[in-house]
C-alpha cells in the first residue's frame, strides 16, 4: 500500500473533486453603480444597448472625400469641418472636401478620409498627393466595436479593471452582480503573537494573517478578521459559532494537525462535519475541509508557506465557484526544464517554489531554496510552483517539471 493509499491521506485532484462538488454558487444579488462594481462577479450578461462607435467616424486627422469627386481632380477646395462633437452641418457641395479630424462624425456622402500627411494646403485647394483611393479608407463604420445587442460580457465573468471603462463606454450605469463572499478568518495558537509587540520565549508574530486576507481580497471576497485565537477549546467554539453566523466561510490556520493542543479538528467534529482531512499534499498535508451549520469550513496548516499554498490551490477555486466566477481558470502548467536539482520523495504531490524565466525561447526554472514549509523567504522570491508528481523522485538539472506561473492573486 503506497502513502497516498493510506486511509485518511487523500489526492489533491480528489479533494478537489470532493470539495467543488458540494460548493453552489451565492444565488443573493447586488444592482450596483457601476464605479463601485470592479471585483465583483456579474449576475447576468452584459447586453449591449448601443453601438459602438454610435456613428460613422475617422480613424485620421484629414480630410472627407467622395471618390468619385477624387477621381475627377486632385485638388478639392475647402467647404467645412468636422470635429470631435462637433460634426459637419449642412449641405457639402460636389467637387470639395471636408476638413475632419480623429473620432469625428463622417460626412453624409463621404465614402473615404485621406491622411493629412498626404495632401498640401495650397490657395486653391486641398492637393491630394494619394489618388487611387478603395472606398471607406479611414472610416471606422457604426458597430465596429460592439453591435447593439451584442453580449459583452457574460453571466460569471469578474469585472477587472479593463472591463469598467469598456461598460461604461456603453452608457450602462449600473450593473447586477453577486454578492461576494463573505470570508471570516483567524489564527490559532498559545504562540502568536500579535505584531507590534516584542517575543517572548517560545513565540513568534502572527504572520498567516497577512497572507491570507490579501488573497482573500483577491479571490474576489470580502475578509473578516477575527484575529489570533488562543488554544482553548471553549474560545475556539465561541469564535466558531460567532464566525459561521456572519460568514459563509471560515478559515483557520493552525489547529488542524495531530498536537495534544489542535483543537480545531474535535470543535468541526462537534458543531459541524468533516468532509476530508489531510491530503496527500506537501507542503500541506494536514488540510481540512467541512461543513459547520452556517457555513463552509477551510482549515489551513499551521506553517506559513503551507497555509499561502493551500489557500491558493486548493481554496481559491472553492471561493470562485461559491461566487459564481465561472470564467475562473486553474492556473495553467507549463514544462520547463530545470538548471537546479530538487528533492523530492515519493508519496505526495510536491509545490515547490521556484523562479522560471525564458531561454532560448524555452521556460527554464530554478529552486528558489530552501523549502520548508516554515520559510517564507523563498516563496516571496518565487514567481511559480514546481508542481511535482505524487510518485516522482528527486529531479536533477536538465529535467523537464511542470510549472505553475503564479496567477494576480498573488502579485
Amino acid at each position: 500500500m503506497g502513502c497516498c493509499d493510506a486511509p485518511g491521506l487523500m489526492p489533491i485532484e480528489q479533494a478537489m473533486d470532493k470539495m467543488l462538488s458540494r460548493i453552489q454558487p451565492i444565488e443573493a444579488t447586488l444592482q450596483l453603480p457601476l464605479a463601485e462594481a470592479l471585483g465583483f462577479v456579474l449576475a447576468e450578461d452584459v447586453l449591449s444597448p448601443i453601438f459602438v462607435p454610435p456613428f460613422d467616424n475617422s480613424a485620421m486627422d484629414g480630410y472627407a472625400i467622395r471618390i468619385a469627386d477624387l477621381e475627377q481632380s486632385n485638388v478639392l477646395p475647402l467647404s467645412g469641418k468636422s470635429f470631435a462633437g462637433q460634426p459637419f452641418e449642412g449641405e457639402w457641395p460636389q467637387a470639395t472636401c471636408i476638413r475632419i479630424m480623429t473620432g469625428a462624425q463622417i460626412p453624409q456622402g463621404c465614402d473615404a478620409v485621406i491622411m493629412q500627411e498626404n495632401t498640401e494646403v495650397t490657395d486653391a485647394g486641398i492637393v491630394f498627393n494619394q489618388t487611387d483611393v478603395k472606398p471607406q479608407n479611414n472610416i471606422r463604420p457604426t458597430g465596429d466595436d460592439i453591435k447593439q445587442g451584442d453580449i459583452v460580457l457574460p453571466k460569471g465573468s469578474r469585472l477587472t479593471p479593463r472591463d469598467i471603462p469598456m461598460i461604461a463606454s456603453l452608457g450602462i450605469s449600473h450593473i447586477t452582480v453577486v454578492r461576494k463572499p463573505k470570508v471570516a478568518f483567524f489564527s490559532t495558537g498559545d504562540e502568536l503573537k500579535p505584531l507590534g509587540e516584542p517575543l517572548e520565549a517560545g513565540q513568534i508574530y502572527d504572520s498567516n494573517r497577512y497572507g491570507i486576507k490579501p488573497l482573500i481580497e483577491n479571490f474576489g471576497c470580502e475578509p473578516i478578521d477575527l484575529g489570533i485565537i488562543p488554544d482553548c477549546p471553549d474560545i475556539l467554539k465561541q469564535t466558531f459559532e460567532k464566525a459561521q453566523k456572519i460568514a459563509d466561510v471560515v478559515v483557520t490556520s493552525g489547529g488542524v494537525s495531530v498536537g495534544e493542543a489542535d483543537y480545531t479538528k474535535d470543535i468541526l467534529e462537534e458543531l459541524g462535519e468533516i468532509g476530508f482531512w489531510k491530503l496527500a499534499i506537501k507542503p500541506g498535508k494536514p488540510f481540512a475541509f467541512g461543513a459547520l451549520e452556517n457555513a463552509w469550513f477551510c482549515g489551513l496548516p499551521g506553517n506559513p508557506v503551507s497555509a499561502v499554498l493551500t489557500m491558493y490551490v486548493l481554496v481559491q477555486p472553492m471561493l470562485a465557484k461559491l461566487s459564481g466566477h465561472t470564467e475562473w481558470k486553474q492556473p495553467e502548467s507549463i514544462p520547463a526544464t530545470t538548471r537546479t536539482a530538487f528533492k523530492k520523495s515519493p508519496g505526495r504531490t510536491d509545490y515547490q517554489r521556484g523562479v522560471y524565466s525564458i531561454a532560448n525561447g524555452q521556460f527554464v526554472v530554478e529552486t528558489t531554496g530552501n523549502q520548508s514549509s516554515g520559510a517564507f523567504r523563498s516563496m516571496s522570491l518565487a514567481n511559480c510552483f514546481v508542481v511535482l508528481e505524487r510518485e516522482r523522485g528527486r529531479v536533477e538539472v536538465g529535467e523537464t517539471v511542470q510549472i505553475q506561473l503564479f496567477n494576480s492573486t498573488l502579485y
